[in-house]
């Protein structure tokens, strides 16, 4: 098949009359037109200018996201000699990567009248229903339509006697058809990433079948007629809902994989359980009986519900058990007997800082820290825990895991994912013995095996082409191994090396829990890059690399492996494990070029904003936003604020810290736990909210003019003093400069903007909201607070309790004098509830409720720095009564 390049233009007159690119186009009756960029088109040409040769063609690929398509369609059912037909879509990406779904919902019925039709690939399409032609085809031996809508299969589907291969997968399937069980010549059935909730007993009458996939379904039980199917090898069932399998699937003797991971599986059949082959993890085997859902009403005893409000930060748990649901999302299941007496929990809430939360490359964080107290305690029963996590719509080919301190390193627990409707979000939900600190991470899938001396055969879930062989007598001891892949797209690839012709294998890692060499060469099996074979295969281009754990050098260790090649494969063999990974390039430095685009896989590309709140420009939001999220974020905020257009796009790594300084006679007008001489230290997430909203001020006197500045963005940790010459020249080659945005601070008004610390004929009552081991907010917090409330004042009186005639009567007495307004609402309310314990949270609550999610961030701020500060001088007088290793953990957090 000529390339686009040697047909020139596929769409020119000139080309069609070409006699050396139309015969290449149509050499061995096979049409492959999806490689170019307008192939339908091309299609109706050649079908114009040279019908007879046209019409006696066998095989045609087509792309499905071009507009002709449909035109296309009409003709297609005159190739009556045609025995394979794709018609995919996929071929083109939105703005963020991802394929976009093919145009094509329905199929002319003339297609069912391609009696020699033995294959067909309708993926990545927009079919919401199989169309009726298709079950006319009855010479068809594979179907293929993953990735599109379907719901249902027809009744009459079990017409295609002679199917051996069908994949819906990644449809919205929610049941099958009894005729699915009249395809007795099946052999692969795949059915994965559906939502069915059953099965139909006729699915066991499949005697041909040799692998069948139902994971990533919502299965909680399946037939024992699975029991019949004699000649299965493979049965894939992860991933869904199962509380029991039947303990028929024994008796299925060709059987070589049964994986049963991520389930609710709680007991197995023995008889199953046994097998050497069956896969379990990510199951509750032998835990107590605990409903998945909190609110479920099939719990066998009924527990008391806690529901607690923002600003609760404990609650207690007694020997009758508990459903705990926190303001946050979180909840927990504490079951009868979980603890002997009344323990009161404490839990809280942190931001992540790198250096303690310690990720792993292509590790991505999803939620913030959650520390939950005592941690001593060791519950009888275990406690389930259920965590919010940001969306992860793009992230694919990865897994969730909640993750957990012990108090000097970060392990990762049995996890599975659950949808909860209210609201409507994914939870990660785990089981544990006892508190510490928890987050949910989306890492690399990570497939695993036991290695016994007889051997084993290890393949990754994430590419099944990629697989690893333990040949017998590899070890002496049973020893644990795991397998990670990371996928490169040749988008992706090219953008980075604006290379077209450099190509690459998936990234693969393995890791084992012994630091011995096999005794043995284990054998490696990698796909070949895309678009290379084992027929145009040129061995000189092709370069096996090996990197350290850390990826941080990658060698050509081409000369000290033997490498074989199959049509589709690399195989070569090694006695220790890390980073492997295959390329095909004329770059002759390949370690370095590798270890250059490794870099760039890790990084994310993301603009900077600032922007000022319209009513109050001193109020300033500050925020690192990915690329494909700054339009969506920049709507969002554009009734509330103004400001400059988004900064050029830089590159940052998951966790990376920067910090954002003000300058040009600007600078910031609080105390702020972050905060280190003016500048604001952030960490970038690529899944959190990197934003933060900071008071301005200038000592330049605004009275007669405005204030010109600007915030720039450094990488790095915030230093002790950045030189003068740094800021002035920006790009040089020791900066760290980022980018740098214009703020400007408006000339004050003549009125309402001054306001007095004491307002005519009120005085400031010296007062501390609070209490000395929650934290305080004093007289001068309070002060600053009210600078920043503005003219907001009477929304946030009313959410703290004021009546609406006291509101009305503070603004006639302070007419003229916005500060004043300010301040008697705010000090006469606090006079009034000084006392009261709950009084700073129901500040916070008032501001929240009035969209002052700025000030409620930095009331809670200005707790935590007071909480943190009594702490350490209980610390100082030697009057803590926890332990020093909590001492020393809290510390760090």
């Amino acid at each position: 098949m000529a390339g686009p390049q040697e047909l020139g233009d596929p769409l020119g007159e000139g080309a069609l009359e070409a006699e050396a690119p139309a015969s290449s186009c149509l050499a061995g009756n096979r049409l492959n037109l999806d490689v170019y960029p307008e192939g339908c088109r091309l299609f109706l040409k050649l079908y114009e200018k040279r019908r007879e040769e046209v019409e006696q063609v066998e095989f045609l690929r087509l792309s499905c996201n071009e507009e002709l398509i449909t035109s296309t369609l009409s003709t297609i059912p005159v190739l009556k000699g045609l025995k394979s037909l794709v018609l995919k879509g996929g071929h083109t990406r939105d703005e963020i990567g991802t394929p976009q779904r093919g145009l094509v919902a329905s199929l002319p019925q003339e297609l069912g009248e391609l009696s020699h039709l033995a294959h067909l690939d309708l993926g990545f399409n927009s079919f919401s229903a199989l169309p009726p032609c298709i079950t006319k085809l009855g010479s068809l031996r594979s179907l293929l339509v993953s990735h599109n809508s379907l719901q249902g299969l027809p009744e009459d589907f079990g017409q295609l006697s002679n199917l051996t291969f069908f994949s819906a997968m990644k449809n919205q399937l929610q049941g099958l058809p009894q005729s699915i069980g009249e395809l007795a010549a099946l052999e692969t059935l795949d059915l994965s990433e559906n939502a069915l909730e059953s099965l139909p007993e006729e699915i066991g009458n499949l005697q041909s079948c040799t692998e069948l996939d139902l994971s990533g379904n919502l299965l909680t039980g399946i037939p024992s007629s699975l029991g019949n199917l004699q000649s299965l090898r493979q049965l894939h069932l992860h991933s869904n809902l199962l509380v029991t399998v039947p303990a028929s699937l024994a008796g299925l003797h060709n059987l070589s994989r049964l994986d049963l991971q991520n389930n609710r599986l709680r007991s197995i059949p023995p008889e199953i359980q046994s097998l050497p082959f069956v896969h379990l993890r990510g199951n509750p085997l032998g835990e107590p009986e605990v409903p998945l859902q909190p609110d479920s009403n099939s719990r066998p005893e009924k527990l008391q519900r806690l529901f607690l409000e923002a600003g609760e930060d404990s609650f207690t748990v007694t020997p009758e058990g508990c459903r705990v649901f926190l303001a946050c999302g979180v909840q927990f299941c504490f079951p009868l007997g979980a603890t002997t007496t009344s323990v009161t929990i404490h839990f809280q809430k942190h931001s992540p800082d790198p250096q303690w939360v310690k990720l792993k490359d292509h590790d991505i964080l999803l939620s913030e820290v959650l520390e939950l107290q005592p941690h001593e305690i060791h519950f009888q029963k275990e406690v389930l825990i259920w965590l919010p996590y940001a969306s992860t719509q793009y992230l694919h080919d990865r897994e969730i895991v909640i993750r957990t301190f012990s108090g000097q390193n970060w392990s990762d627990l049995k996890t599975r994912v659950e949808w909860k409707e209210k609201p409507k979000k994914h939870v990660a939900c785990c089981s544990v013995p006892h508190f510490s600190w928890f987050l949910v991470v989306s890492r690399l899938v990570e497939n695993e095996c036991r290695v016994p001396q007889e051997g084993a055969l290890l393949f990754s879930t994430v590419d099944p082409n990629i697989k690893v062989t333990f040949p017998p007598g590899v070890t002496e001891e049973t020893r644990t191994v795991k397998l990670q892949v990371l996928p490169v797209s040749s988008e992706d690839l090219q953008e980075i090396t604006n290379d077209p012709e450099t190509v690459a294998s998936p990234l693969l890692c393995l890791s084992q829990n012994s630091s011995i060499d096999f005794l043995q060469p284990v054998q490696i099996q990698l796909p070949l890059p895309p678009g290379v074979t084992g027929l145009t295969l040129d061995r000189s281009r092709v370069h096996l690399l090996h990197s350290d754990w850390n990826a941080q050098n990658w060698n050509d260790i081409t000369s000290q492996v033997v490498l074989e090649f199959t049509h589709l494969y690399a195989l070569f063999e090694v006695t220790h494990f890390s980073w492997y990974w295959l390329w095909c390039t004329t770059k002759t430095y390949i370690g370095g070029f590798a270890k250059y685009v490794y870099k760039r896989l890790r990084m994310y590309q993301v603009n900077f904003i600032a922007l000022q709140r319209k009513k109050d420009p001193e109020q300033v939001l500050l925020q690192c936003v990915p690329k494909h999220k700054v339009d969506p974020v920049l709507k969002r905020l554009h009734d509330r604020y103004r400001g400059p257009e988004p900064s050029d796009m830089v590159e940052m790594v998951e966790g990376e810290q920067f910090f954002a300084a003000f300058e040009r006679g600007i600078s910031i007008d609080a105390d702020r736990p972050d905060c280190t001489d003016g500048r604001i230290s952030f960490n970038f997430f690529s899944h959190l909210k990197n934003v933060k909203e900071v008071y301005i001020t200038s000592e330049v006197d605004r009275k007669s003019k405005s204030v010109k500045g600007q915030v720039s963005f450094y990488r790095g940790a915030v230093p002790d003093d950045i030189p003068e010459e740094v800021t002035k020249r920006r790009k040089g080659p020791d900066s760290h400069w980022l980018a740098t945005l214009p703020i400007k601070l408006p000339k004050l008004k003549s009125q309402g903007k001054e306001q007095p610390t004491t307002p005519n004929g009120f005085s400031l009552p010296p007062l501390n909201l609070g209490n000395a081991e929650t934290g305080y907010l004093t007289q001068a917090n309070l002060l600053a607070i009210a600078g920043r409330v503005g003219a907001d004042w009477p929304t946030i009186g009313l959410n703290l309790g004021l009546s609406y005639q006291e509101v009305e009567q503070i603004r006639y007495n302070y007419r003229d004098d916005l500060g004043a307004q300010v301040l008697h609402m705010l000090f006469s309310w606090a006079q009034q509830n000084e006392k009261h314990p709950d009084c700073v949270d129901k500040l916070i609550s008032a501001m929240k409720e009035s969209g002052r999610q700025d000030i409620a961030d930095e009331i809670s701020a200005i707790i935590a720095l007071g909480r943190q500060k009594y702490r350490e001088s209980i610390r100082r007088v030697g009057l803590d009564q926890e332990s020093s290793t909590e001492d020393s953990a809290i510390a760090m957090v």
